[in-house]
């Protein structure tokens, strides 16, 4: 077995292994390991568990959890915390903390997939104090700052 690859650990008996849906598909998707549906009411926030812990290769790696396109498009359900890091050290369980965004209730049900996981590489770079910035063109310019051309 490659050194390469995403450790996955039942840590509920429901849990739902990820697997990716297609071979172009970047992210696998999580699931809900709830035995009951649970109810989302516009505004609320809840934590879901995934009911899986994952072992990453090492930490030039972190798993990012991103909402599903499907559920915020279509029922205004989204992540949170917009994406959720899993650090390579941790071990625990994955949760997913689900918002409701839109104007009606929505119903988690048992096993239906709530998020996405992706793992990608991590650049840590040592972080230096200093007292000057290099200039560029662009300076301080924050948002809006380029403009809106092509923006209609």
């Amino acid at each position: 077995m490659s050194d390469k690859v995403l450790k996955i650990k039942k840590i509920r008996e429901n849990a739902f292994v990820p697997k990716r849906a297609t071979k172009g598909a970047a992210a696998v998707d999580l699931a809900a390991a709830i035995d009951e549906p649970i109810t989302l009411k516009p505004g609320s926030i809840v934590k879901i568990p995934s009911g899986i812990a994952i072992e990453l290769p090492s930490d030039a790696y972190v798993a990012l959890v991103f909402g599903r396109s499907g559920l915020g498009i279509k029922h205004g359900i989204t992540l949170a915390n917009s994406v959720g890091v899993i650090d390579s050290d941790y071990r625990g369980e994955i949760m997913v903390g689900l918002v409701n965004n839109g104007e009606e209730p929505y119903t988690v049900m048992p096993n239906e997939r709530i998020a996405q996981l992706m793992v990608t590489g991590v650049c840590t770079l040592p972080v230096v104090l200093c007292d000057e910035l290099s200039d560029t063109e662009r300076g301080e310019g924050g948002l809006g700052s380029t403009g809106t051309a092509g923006v209609k």
